[in-house]
């Protein structure tokens, strides 16, 4: 006996591709298209790493904490690198967040080499 098979043809919604290919009114970028990371959720990425790195916080992926002291360096080092690299080209508030956040990493790494 042979059983009757029913196809659905399926509904795609492609009305996004508009969106995507066509400019804003009057050729101003949309506003998905204009949004730029903010270079301070960067900085503060690369600040929770040596973190956790340096024992500070649990790894996130395996939910243990753990020390990396060698990481936690290469990273500060990193941050002291983009910091030299992006000199001149920072907004005021970024210049003081992200030599802040050196300042405490530093300090935080200089306690737990003290420490082991």
């Amino acid at each position: 006996m042979e059983k009757e098979v029913r196809f659905t043809k399926k509904r795609v919604d492609e009305s996004w591709k508009e969106n995507v290919s066509s400019p804003g009114e009057e050729g101003t970028p949309r506003p998905e298209e204009s949004r730029e990371p903010a270079f301070s959720n960067f900085l503060t990425s690369l600040g929770i790493q040596a973190l956790v790195q340096m024992g500070e916080m649990q790894n996130p992926a395996t939910g243990k904490t753990e020390s990396d002291l060698t990481g936690a360096q290469e990273t500060i080092d990193l941050l002291v690198m983009l910091k030299r690299k992006t000199k001149g080209n920072l907004s005021q508030d970024e210049e003081k967040f992200l030599s802040s956040l050196i300042a405490d990493l530093q300090l935080k790494y200089v306690q737990h080499r003290h420490a082991s």
